[in-house]
């Protein structure tokens, strides 16, 4: 009697590319990128020009590794800082194997829509309508969104979501794998973003500060951190309140130099998916000094708060969440210092970015 012919096992393909995430500031790329990955790595606000640089958010399945690249919102720009943040946007369109230009359903179309789009006339890479914040207008709104956009540029699908909620997130995944290439991985399955660890914590607390300010200052705001020093577990760090926000009441005309703030951690060190939690008893003692550099000495008044107390709940708000985040007690030195017109120094641009 012959033998059954074996059945061959399909290999599925895997598919691999970089998926851009562009549209005006405030329209929640951020906070798509934090829901798809299902961890935080991207700060969010509601001020505008939240985020500054480009980070890469790597998603990694049975299917495939999406790398998305959160951008800065796209705008006109007036500062040396501004034009670097529109130069990542440009980068991004060029390295993308997929566009996905997110709008806002509760804001009117206007002059900043028709700037992004006339960007996008020159792009020859598919792109994807993400029509965010669904959960909070009527359907209605919802489809004449759809049917002004459809004719306004040649969208491969149009998806409307809410970053919020995680409204037809599956669904975007699904289709983004549909556009990719058949590839082998880019980066390992441990590895969640290309940012540092360093990069997160002083994006972590400039987001407190702008939770906190109003005007010009969140645009006005930079942090760096000056060290990072980690201890063994220590009881008596216990003990109190760990945060120390202090302001050392200096004007500073320049930013440390960069190899001044090791402390200890590598500037390279990436993020990576969450480890298994480290007991409390055992949890080490991390000390951080970080300065918050502003332009001008009322803004220094403003982040200072009366006697102190704006400064101190910012310590606060940012030690608690770097203390989940690197499981560990954290003593956090903050420091508010002047530097004029650092959105035009190029020196200073290239130190902060250099965190990342």
């Amino acid at each position: 009697m012959p033998r059954p012919k074996k059945v061959q096992e399909t290999k599925k393909a895997f598919k691999v590319g970089y998926v851009a995430l562009i549209g005006r500031p405030n329209v929640g790329k951020s906070m798509l990128l934090n829901r798809l990955l299902g961890q935080k790595i991207a700060i969010v606000s509601n001020k505008p020009q939240t985020t500054r640089i480009s980070i890469l958010g790597i998603h990694t399945t049975d299917k495939g590794q999406i790398i998305f690249i959160d951008n800065p919102g796209i705008h006109k720009p007036l500062h040396k800082l501004n034009k670097r943040m529109m130069d990542f946007v440009y980068s991004s369109l060029e390295t993308a194997s997929l566009i996905c230009l997110l709008i806002d359903a509760t804001q009117k179309y206007g002059h900043g829509d028709e700037f992004v789009l006339e960007i996008l006339k020159n792009v020859r890479t598919p792109v994807f309508l993400l029509i965010n914040k669904v959960d909070i207008v009527k359907k209605g709104n919802i489809l004449l969104i759809i049917d002004k956009y459809k004719d306004l540029h040649p969208f491969k699908e149009i998806i409307p979501i809410s970053a919020v909620r995680g409204t037809n997130v599956e669904v975007l995944e699904k289709l983004i794998y549909d556009y990719l290439p058949e590839s082998e991985k880019i980066y390992s399955d441990d590895e969640i973003s290309d940012q540092s660890e360093r990069f997160l914590l002083a994006e972590i607390i400039r987001e407190k500060v702008l939770n906190h300010v109003e005007k010009e200052l969140p645009w006005a705001t930079a942090v760096y951190i000056d060290t990072i020093e980690r201890r063994g577990p220590r009881a008596e760090a216990e003990e109190g309140e760990r945060t120390q926000p202090m302001d050392s009441g200096e004007r500073s005309e320049t930013f440390p130099e960069s190899g001044e703030s090791s402390g200890g951690v590598k500037q390279t060190e990436k993020m990576s998916k969450p480890r298994p939690a480290v007991p409390e008893k055992k949890r080490p003692v991390t000390y951080i000094k970080a300065t918050i550099f502003v332009e001008k000495d009322n803004h220094r008044i403003i982040i200072l708060g009366r006697r102190g107390q704006l400064i101190k709940t910012i310590g606060i708000e940012a030690r608690r969440e770097i203390e989940e985040i690197l499981e560990s007690k954290v003593f956090l030195d903050l420091h508010v210092k002047v530097r004029e017109n650092w959105r035009d120094s190029a020196d200073v641009l290239d130190l902060i970015e250099g965190q990342k």
